[in-house]
């Protein structure tokens, strides 16, 4: 498919979006193939997605947690 040969071209960013848009198409279900989240855990991920529509800014970046874990386990 010519969708499929587009993809490496693009971003990260827009990868991300085309994924949230498939689970979006697909009700999120292959999301919880494995083992489905239970209430108390859809509610933390529903607080720290609110608070990450308040503000962006506030939390780390892939890259910072990364390095964080990685100092972490060399120690």
């Amino acid at each position: 498919m010519e969708i499929l040969a587009e993809l490496p071209k693009l971003t990260k960013a827009e990868r991300s979006e085309i994924l949230v848009k498939l689970a979006e198409l697909d009700d999120n279900g292959w999301l919880d193939a494995g083992e489905p989240l239970n209430e108390a855990e859809k509610a933390v991920l529903d607080a720290r997605l609110a608070a990450y529509d308040e503000d962006s800014e506030a939390g780390s970046s892939w890259e910072e947690v990364e390095s964080r874990i990685r100092s972490r386990l060399q120690r």
